[in-house]
């Protein structure tokens, strides 16, 4: 959950977003040490007073700066790669959830029950109770159980939505008439949110997303109340 004045990502509630994190805190690191380098050349340029002006061309120089972006590009490339391989990796999933985008709700539909599905609706600012959070609060949320491999596939009915968990490192396109599909493992129990990442109207910023990851034997209790209400 994000907090006031927060300047980092979320804590990770994911293999996935983990790995992301380190990523985010390799990549940086090289960034530093660049802007680093470039500043104390920039100083030194501008600080000293030696001057050449037979040098016309440097094979070293020449080579050096050619080579060395070579070999950072490479640092960033290589583990960028390894992620998003392991981001379309999708083994032998428990659950599989269609997470379908209107204006400005979601629907959701647990394919692996015959009728088990609801929509959720943010709820309003004057209905929440004592402790919940407006613009993130939501009438149903998506439960699964934790430790487990979940497939989420994601489409949309009218424009172009987004349906995107932060903490779990999640954000999947919902396109009209394409159905696209992602996966995630919710290490921890906890409650998620996430919010449409696709501007799609009016009331884009009025439809949240909440994830509830709860132990096997909790969502097997719900999954048997929501079917017999259903």
């Amino acid at each position: 959950m994000a907090h006031p004045s927060q300047l980092g990502f979320q804590d990770a509630a994911s293999p996935v977003m983990e790995e992301l994190l380190h990523f985010h805190d390799h990549a940086l690191m090289i960034v530093f040490l660049i802007s680093t380098l470039v500043l104390y050349i920039i100083v030194a340029m501008v600080s000293t007073k030696l001057t050449n002006k037979y040098i016309l061309d440097s094979q070293e120089i020449e080579i050096i700066w050619t080579v060395l972006p070579a070999i950072i590009l490479i640092l960033i490339a290589l583990p960028s790669l390894r992620i998003l391989y392991l981001m379309d990796e999708i083994n032998d999933p428990h659950l599989t959830i269609k997470a379908m985008g209107h204006q400005w709700y979601w629907s959701y539909e647990y394919t692996d029950y015959e009728d088990l599905g609801f929509d959720s609706y943010m709820i309003p600012t004057q209905d929440l109770a004592p402790g919940q959070f407006r613009l993130l609060e939501a009438d149903h949320r998506m439960v699964i159980p934790v430790e487990s491999p979940i497939r989420v596939l994601v489409s949309a009915e009218d424009v172009l939505h987004s349906w995107a968990v932060p903490a779990l490192g999640v954000k999947m396109d919902a396109v009209p008439g394409r159905l696209n599909q992602t996966a995630f493992i919710a290490s921890r129990p906890g409650v998620f949110y996430g919010q449409c990442s696709e501007i799609c109207g009016a009331n884009h910023s009025f439809m949240p997303i909440v994830v509830e990851a709860v132990p096997l034997e909790h969502f097997e209790n719900w999954s048997s109340l929501m079917l017999e209400d259903a």
